[in-house]
């Protein structure tokens, strides 16, 4: 039961210079492209994603077939996401602790190695509930350490203004492996058998760790600090040491919960995925019921959703330093346009709306996840991405929920207009609360001095 690795990824390692740098005005969407390792690992991303895809195409069907329970195939993906919600911030503080090549290069191996003994497994039917939950948690608690590590893997092979690039020819890639890898599997299944989907895929993350040592990032990562000696300490003065050298799970907690730009980038995101995100459930509805459409006219509005997205990808990699102020803006658009949506007296009308709407959702995405793994000071930014994946798996269990009682009170329409207003209301609130606050510095706790000479780290995205 593997999962996709986490986006764009990047390592400490010696620099070495790109093939073709990006002038310092480029503002092409394919500038990342220029660095020879970036291009690498974009190739690797798309093996791996077409890999994942392979496997989840054909996922819940064994999960269905060997309990017989839609229930036990919820309670997979639950189990598969908890270590998320309690060991994210954890994983994120190993990151910042560990070698980022290794770390990501360990991690991804790992994932493999669920995925041939899922396959072994299969297809020697001795694949068992027991047995796939506790996979599923296995691969869950191993992608708490290769979510952050793969996510600011990929953004040190590019200089820091070529990080939206390198995050929107991620989402790129995500997207072509998608529908690459959906249509192999079904291909696979058909010919060669449900393992052979899961070996394919096992053999996708070892093409990655293959990869990853041939990768050279533009800076080093941020070193981790050394351990402080125990000789003649005494416990409590030992456990005070290492809190100063700044590799504490605390320190991330405390600096997110001090970042006004981040907690505003929290609130942003968090509204618009609960009410904004699942349009696989409001569009369905909306189209089947009010729209009397059938399967076909929902199939249209996914085409015109995805080809959005790729539009907003696509602009977003044009982006060199967006801000929170840039995602508010555009998440309420996307909000305004999802309240019209939801209006919409035909299913001509809703595409109209639909392509728009995706395209400035995908490209405040993009803003959002550069702000995300751009403000943090290097030696934090693990611990950051680890609260945040915390954070977000809080949005994934509450929101469909949450969503589906808003249509059991308002129907489809009513949820997308109010979902639709809500999201453009929260912003304009909180842009009004901002103008009216003085800034709050946030103190950021200096290097140890013997790191104090080096240069600050870039960071890193995902594929």
């Amino acid at each position: 039961m593997s999962l996709p690795p986490a986006p764009a990824p990047s390592c400490a390692s010696a620099p070495s210079a790109p093939s073709a740098p990006a002038a310092p005005g480029d503002r092409s969407p394919w500038r990342s492209l220029r660095y020879r390792s970036m291009r690498w690992w974009s190739l690797a991303n798309f093996v791996s994603n077409a890999g994942t895809w392979m496997q989840l195409t054909v996922q819940n069907l064994l999960v269905l077939q060997i309990t017989g329970s839609a229930a036990a195939t919820g309670l997979s993906l639950s189990v598969q996401a908890a270590p998320g919600l309690l060991m994210g911030v954890a994983g994120g503080a190993a990151v910042d602790r560990w070698p980022r090549k290794a770390t990501a290069a360990v991690s991804q191996a790992l994932l493999g190695a669920v995925a041939f003994t899922t396959a072994l497994l299969v297809a020697f039917d001795q694949l068992g509930l027991g047995v796939l939950m506790g996979l599923a948690a296995v691969t869950g608690l191993v992608a708490t350490v290769d979510g952050p590590a793969c996510a600011l893997l990929g953004n040190d092979l590019v200089r820091t203004e070529d990080v939206p690039s390198a995050i929107g020819v991620g989402s790129l890639v995500h997207n072509a492996g998608r529908l690459v890898g959906a249509g192999l599997g079904g291909a696979t299944v058909a010919f060669l058998g449900t393992a052979a989907a899961y070996a394919a895929n096992g053999l996708s993350f070892l093409f990655v760790t293959a990869v990853i040592p041939f990768l050279r990032p533009l800076r080093a990562a941020a070193p981790a600090a050394p351990r402080a000696p125990r000789t003649g300490r005494r416990r409590g003065e030992g456990r005070r040491a290492r809190g100063a050298e700044g590799m504490t799970v605390r320190e991330g907690l405390v600096f997110f919960a001090r970042r006004p730009r981040l907690l505003g980038l929290a609130v942003i995101t968090g509204v618009s995925s609960v009410f904004g995100r699942n349009y696989s459930l409001t569009l369905a509805v909306l189209v089947t019921g009010p729209l009397a459409g059938g399967a076909g006219a929902f199939g249209t509005v996914s085409t015109a959703l995805a080809v959005g997205g790729i539009v907003g990808a696509v602009l977003g990699a044009r982006l060199r330093r967006p801000s929170v102020r840039l995602v508010g803006v555009l998440a309420a658009a996307g909000g305004l346009l999802q309240a019209a949506a939801g209006l919409s007296p035909s299913l001509a009308v809703l595409v109209v709306l639909v392509l728009p709407m995706a395209v400035v959702e995908s490209l405040s995405d993009t803003a959002g996840t550069t702000v995300l793994q751009t403000d943090p000071p290097p030696r934090l930014r693990g611990r950051v991405l680890g609260v945040w994946g915390s954070v977000r798996t809080v949005w994934a269990l509450a929101g469909p929920p949450a969503l589906g009682l808003l249509m059991e009170v308002a129907g489809a329409r009513g949820a997308l207009v109010a979902g639709g207003l809500l999201i453009a209301a929260v912003v304009t609130a909180g842009y009004a609360a901002h103008t009216r606050r003085a800034p709050f510095p946030v103190p950021v706790p200096a290097a140890a001095p013997a790191l104090a000479a080096r240069p600050a780290a870039a960071l890193g995205t995902a594929a």
